[in-house]
Order: C-alpha cells, then structure tokens, then sequence
C-alpha cells in the first residue's frame, strides 16, 4: 500500500484492537481508524464473566491499553460510533452519524452479540445478558442483591456466571435444552463432570429442558420451563449462545455463511476487506469454522496486520480456549468434535485430568481440568505433526513433556 493509507478497522474489541496495534508494530505508518460502538477503550472480556463480575477486579484492570496509548500510536478512536454500511466503490464506511470514513483496506472485527430469547417475559426488568462491560455493570449489583438466579444456557459464560452466583452464596437454578452442558463444544465425559461439580456445589442443573416463559409483573419473579416446573427467580441470565454481527457484510454483497467468508489469508470475497475474530469464517485444518476465543481474535489480528503491509500469510494457528468455573480451570487445544477414540489421562475424581481425542489414530484435541501441563504438550503437538497414539497418551507413566520436547526439537532440525 502506499505511505499514506489508511486502514480501518469496525470493531474495537480484542481482535480489533489486536489488528491496530500489531499494524504500527509491523511498521505501518499510514493512517489507522478504530471504530467501536461501545463509549470506552478496548477491554478484555473474559473478566466480565468472572473476577470482575465477582466485584475481585475493578475497571482499570479490564483497559487492553491506556488512553494515552492510542495516541502515542497515533491509532484514532472512533468510540460510540456504529458503521451502518459499507461503500465498496468509493471505499467509504458509513456511521450511523452520518460521517464517511474513506479507507484503502477495510478490517471487519464486528464480532458478536447475545442470541436473544424469545418467550413471554423476555423483556421483563432483571432479566440480563452478558457480553458487554455495559451488560456487567447492570448485573454486578442486582446480584448483590439476589436471592435466586436462573441461568439460561449453560455454555461457558452461564456456568462461570453461576460459579459466580454460587460463590456469593445466591441460589442457583440453571436450564440447559440439550442434554449436557457445555455440549457445543467440550466432550461428553467433560461435559458430565461439569454437570457432577456443579451439582455439588449446590447448583440445581435441569436438562434437557426449555423455557415456557418468564414470569412476573414488571419484574421478573420466576421462570417457566418447558416441562412445568416453575423455579424462582429475581434475576435472570440469558446465555444461549452469540450471533456473529455479519449484517454490514452481507448487506454490502460479501460472502457470509456463519460469519463472514475469508480465505487462509483473511481476505473476503473484496481483496481491499478483511474480516478476523468472532465474527469470521476461516478455513483450518479442521476444516472452515468460525471461533469465539481470545487466541483465535489475536492471532487474526496479528496476521491481518501481516497481510496488509503486503506478507504471503496463511493462516492456520492452533485453536485453544478456556474457561474458569470456581476451583475448575477447563483448556482446550484443538478441535475435538468428529472424534472417533477418546482417551482419558489421569482420573476424574482428583479433578485433575485430560481427554485425548483421535480421529484415525491422529490427535485432533485435547480437554484439560487442573492440568495445565497437558494442555501446553497439546498445544505444542498439534502445532508439530501430532504422531501421539492413544496407548501413550492414557499411560500415566508415558512422558508426554518430554515427548513433545524431542518432537519439537527434530522439527526444528528438519527446518
């Protein structure tokens, strides 16, 4: 690109601010924008769920970087403002305030927003999501005040938000339609011991059941299920899931299928715009997915910069999450959906243990609770060619740190 050029990024999230900073990093010196429809500076988000909604941490701790950063970088901050549409031909993003912000490359970071519920109730006042810092913020005090909670959807966010409640002392009922928590994305024998812990620390789990409606006057007093039981409730959580914000895209004729189509290099169906984050629909080596997780925003971040100041780029990192619940720590290296073995290392009931999970004898991913260990050879054997067998990794007397050390080490030989 020439010297002069601007890059503007829509989304001032972790993967937005991650494209702007790795951007000046890399050397470019032309002109970059940020624009976030949230009134503060890039935060983090996983806090929000846990130690800042637990009242541990307070607002300067969740701040990605100082104001004072952004204008040393000289990266311009177009906070509370929304983009409403995208100009391909002239190259101008339209905000919602009726300014046009010209761009050279264009870096779609839009991310995602709560899937809302839709039964009668949903709009009564004490019934809450849980995505933003604003949505934290009108939580944390309502749940001082809490006496029972419902939790609806027990993905991630659901169970740390109960953890959280339960901790506090708050009763805690959570509804989950299918038949284990968590089940979009860990295994079946992680999923069952997080229904046991949870139990045990005083949590009711119901299963397999939905939502009728939600019930009170004004306030929310109560929940309906599906199957009739009536729970008690003076604050509600939605958490069933996210919808990837694609509408800016399609509207402006890019390819969106489950978020916003891109190539190895980020790129959309316009070789001038690129999507990364929550919001994007990449192909890996487990095949075109779209990934909610701090890895997966940062490193696209990290590459996008890469491919704008003109780098062959391709990416393919090794997806890792994880999730904090009380005294549990849950990571996961890979993708462990379409398995056909999975291997258990260490034992349940110390809790403290992995799965390994293979797909024609190749290690495809791994789940760790209190084993951080593992989790880091995970993440390094599948980065390498991951020639793990599953008789080694259920065999407590394998040494897996090692393994991966002399692994990484012939690969490195081999380059």
């Amino acid at each position: 690109m020439r010297p002069n050029s601007t890059v503007v990024i829509l989304g001032a999230g972790q993967a937005g601010f991650q494209a702007a900073t790795s951007l000046r990093q890399a050397g470019f010196d032309g002109r970059i924008r940020l624009v976030g429809d949230e009134p503060c500076v890039p935060y983090e988000r996983p806090p929000l769920s846990k130690s800042y909604l637990a009242g541990e941490t307070g607002l300067d701790s969740l701040w990605l970087r100082p104001e004072t950063f952004y204008q040393k970088e000289r990266i311009e901050l177009e906070l509370g403002e929304t983009a409403i549409a995208i100009d391909r031909q002239t190259r101008h993003v339209e905000l919602a305030s009726g300014r046009k912000v010209g761009y050279d490359r264009l870096v779609l970071a839009t991310g995602a927003r709560f899937r809302p519920l839709s039964v009668p109730g949903a709009e009564l006042d004490g019934v809450l999501p849980l995505r933003t810092l604003a949505d934290a913020d009108a939580l944390r005090p309502r749940l001082a005040v809490a006496r029972e909670v419902v939790v609806i959807g027990a993905g991630f966010i659901g169970l740390e938000f109960a953890a959280v409640a339960r901790k506090a002392g708050v009763g805690v009922h959570i509804i989950e339609m299918t038949q284990r928590p968590m089940g979009r994305v860990v295994s079946e024998q992680t999923s069952h011991f997080y229904t046991r812990a949870h139990r045990g620390w005083g949590s009711e789990v119901l299963l397999g059941t939905g939502v009728a409606r939600i019930l009170g006057n004004g306030r929310v007093s109560g929940v309906e299920t599906s199957d009739g039981r009536r729970l008690r409730a003076d604050l509600v959580l939605i958490s069933i899931g996210v919808l990837p914000n694609t509408e800016i895209a399609a509207a402006a004729g890019l390819a969106v299928d489950n978020g916003i189509v891109v190539d190895q290099s980020l790129a959309s169906t316009d070789p001038t715009i690129f999507a990364i984050g929550d919001c994007a629909n990449f192909p890996s080596r487990f095949g075109r997915c779209r990934l909610e997780s701090i890895q997966n925003a940062v490193d696209q971040g990290q590459a996008v910069a890469a491919a704008i100041i003109g780098e062959s780029i391709r990416y393919d990192k090794v997806p890792w999450f994880w999730t904090d619940q009380a005294d549990l720590k849950l990571q996961i290296a890979g993708i462990t959906a379409g398995h056909d073995r999975a291997v258990l290392r260490g034992d349940p009931e110390s809790r403290s243990f992995s799965v390994f999970f293979f797909l024609d004898g190749t290690l495809t991913g791994v789940e760790s609770i209190n084993r951080p260990t593992d989790h880091v050879v995970a993440r390094r054997l599948l980065l390498a060619d991951p020639r793990l067998s599953p008789e080694q990794a259920v065999d407590p007397e394998f040494d897996l740190r090692a393994y991966a050390t002399r692994l990484s080490r012939r690969e490195a030989a081999q380059t």
